[in-house]
């Protein structure tokens, strides 16, 4: 895609990968021992990477596109990911559920659908304390299988900086799992059967998704009959993202690549910044404005005009499309009154951004039996709220962001099964956040369709 002017091409002139170093850098865990985080940052420069240049330039055009409504972007993935579940069923169950929510926002919004997992990357997790107490024992917060281990133990708890070459390592099977799976026709338009999960059988939305299928099958079948093969209905393009997180991690992947100018950051091709850890004068900021990926921002309640309009500036200085994606996540109950101004304000200043709702993180609770959950109800509203709110703004939806797994878990109340607080215990399995389960995800899919107004 064309660049706005050779400064872009060059990166900032005073920016380099380790800039950060000199910020203030919140959410980042205390090594113990300086000389083996050393060891790990230097074994993880020298590591292969991930995900490619082209591949990421790619994905900046196919923003640029959702961002004048030519397309649609759905991501999802896991809260956080586990190397313990860095299996062949849990990866494929994530893709099949991703896949089936693409068919059903083709289906209906007629438009291809940009598809990004929260996944093969996803393993640091930020927290609202540095340590947590239980029964009198302090210890350090679990922050992400990158960071440590979520067991309650001094050992598990201690932050060790190998962990980040076995993210490593994780991420690449992911990665390469899935496109093994989608080189090899996972994705076949002609054959989704492959993606059923057997747990949903009798599920009415599966039947529902079905006949979707049915129907996309049968145009397809149509039109090859009449003009032979049209396209390729066998794969998918299909990419990753994470929270930028663990500056360690993201700087030692941060590569200069042949035939390029400036810095990729090649552990993902989509990197997002969080609401804890997205102010103007920090280091995840400092890191994010400097390298090419395109870059999301994650923003809630709080933040105000001028702080997002300072935050755009820096992550997006050539005003360009296809950089940048503002992905609030307010909460059903503050939506209203929290996102016009700033949807305004981006609109009025002429900002180039690609917004996409978070229904999840706003909509955090717990319960009376102790469970951390996410009312469907509110996930739901808050969604409908958002193609609202941007419908009587003049501005433009152009993406979900969900947490989602496609296992047969309750983590959320609602849905179509209406699961109740007494439902969590039975397949509550998430470390960190509650998810949504297959038939939430379905439904919301649904909901984006119709909201969608085509």
């Amino acid at each position: 895609m064309a660049m706005a002017s050779s400064q872009h091409e060059l990166g900032p002139k005073d920016w380099h990968p380790g800039s950060w170093l000199a910020k203030p850098a919140t959410q980042q865990p205390s090594y113990p021992d300086a000389d083996k985080l050393a060891s790990a940052i230097q074994t993880l420069r020298s590591m292969p990477p991930l995900v490619t240049s082209w591949e990421i330039l790619t994905l900046r055009q196919m923003l640029a596109e959702a961002e004048e409504g030519k397309r649609f972007v759905l991501q999802g993935g896991d809260c956080a990911e586990s190397f313990a579940e860095c299996d062949s069923n849990t990866i494929s169950s994530r893709l099949k559920v991703l896949l089936q929510m693409s068919v059903v926002l083709i289906h209906g919004l007629k438009l291809p659908i940009v598809r990004v997992g929260r996944f093969a990357g996803q393993y640091a997790k930020p927290r609202s304390a540095d340590l947590e107490t239980r029964d009198g024992v302090e210890l350090p917060s679990y922050r992400g299988d990158i960071v440590n281990g979520p067991e309650f133990t001094k050992e598990a708890r201690l932050p060790d900086p190998e962990r980040m070459l076995k993210g490593h390592s994780h991420s690449a099977m992911t990665i390469n799992f899935i496109r093994a799976l989608i080189d090899g026709g996972f994705a076949d338009l002609h054959h989704p059967e492959y993606w059923d999960l057997g747990w949903v059988d009798h599920s009415p939305l599966a039947r529902e998704y079905r006949r979707m299928v049915e129907q996309i099958g049968e145009s397809v079948r149509f039109m090859e009959t009449l003009a032979g093969p049209i396209g390729n209905f066998s794969r998918v393009d299909f990419y990753t993202s994470h929270e930028a997180l663990l500056l360690h991690y993201e700087q030692a992947l941060t590569r200069q690549v042949p035939r390029q100018t400036g810095f990729f950051n090649l552990s993902t091709h989509f990197p997002w910044i969080g609401m804890r850890t997205a102010a103007l004068d920090g280091a995840h900021v400092e890191y994010c404005r400097g390298i090419k990926n395109p870059i999301g921002l994650k923003i809630g309640p709080s933040v105000t005009v001028d702080q997002l309009l300072n935050v755009i500036d820096a992550l997006n200085p050539n005003n360009e499309r296809g950089k940048l994606m503002l992905i609030h996540r307010m909460g059903a109950n503050k939506i209203v009154s929290a996102l016009p101004p700033l949807l305004e304000a981006v609109r009025k200043e002429g900002k180039h951004v690609l917004w996409s709702c978070d229904p999840m993180h706003g909509n955090t609770e717990s319960t009376s039996n102790g469970f951390k959950t996410r009312r469907f109800d509110n996930i739901r509203a808050e969604l409908d709220r958002a193609f609202d709110l941007h419908q009587a703004a003049g501005t433009h939806l152009g993406g979900a962001h969900l947490e989602l797994t496609g296992d047969n878990v309750t983590e959320c109340l609602g849905g179509a099964r209406d699961l109740s607080e007494i439902d969590l215990t039975r397949a509550y399995k998430s470390t960190v956040d509650p998810r949504l389960n297959y038939e939430q995800s379905l439904e919301l899919a649904m909901l984006i369709v119709r909201k969608s107004g085509r």
